[in-house]
Formats: structure tokens, C-alpha cells, sequence
């Protein structure tokens, strides 16, 4: 999955881009913060997917 992806399903859960900051996104909802890498359409590492979905409480697979 990678970048677009994880944004897009946060995207549909609520949570809006609050700025771009090089190639992060950064995602907001409820005062949470959480960065999303967005690299072409290279996939994001396993370790750092799981650690967005735990942050977000969205399900990203």
C-alpha cells in the first residue's frame, strides 16, 4: 500500500491534510497528528503501516 492509498483511506475516516511538509502528509483529526510518507507509488514499509493504523484506528491493508 503505499502513500495515496494510506491517504485516501484516512481521507474516507475523517481525517483531513494539514500541511505537506517534503514528501510527508500530514494527517489530522481530533487534535492527533500522524504522518504519512508519500513517496511516487513506492509501498510503505509493514512496520510503518502498522504504526499508522494503531495512531489512526483505521484499518490499512
Amino acid at each position: 500500500m503505499n502513500g495515496k492509498q494510506i491517504i485516501a483511506k484516512l481521507k474516507a475516516a475523517g481525517w483531513i491534510m494539514d500541511r505537506v511538509n517534503g514528501s510527508h502528509h500530514i494527517m489530522v483529526k481530533d487534535g492527533v497528528a500522524v504522518p504519512v510518507p508519500v513517496h511516487g507509488g513506492k509501498d510503505v514499509g509493514a512496520g510503518l503501516l502498522s504504526t499508522i493504523a494503531r495512531q489512526t484506528g483505521v484499518k490499512l491493508k
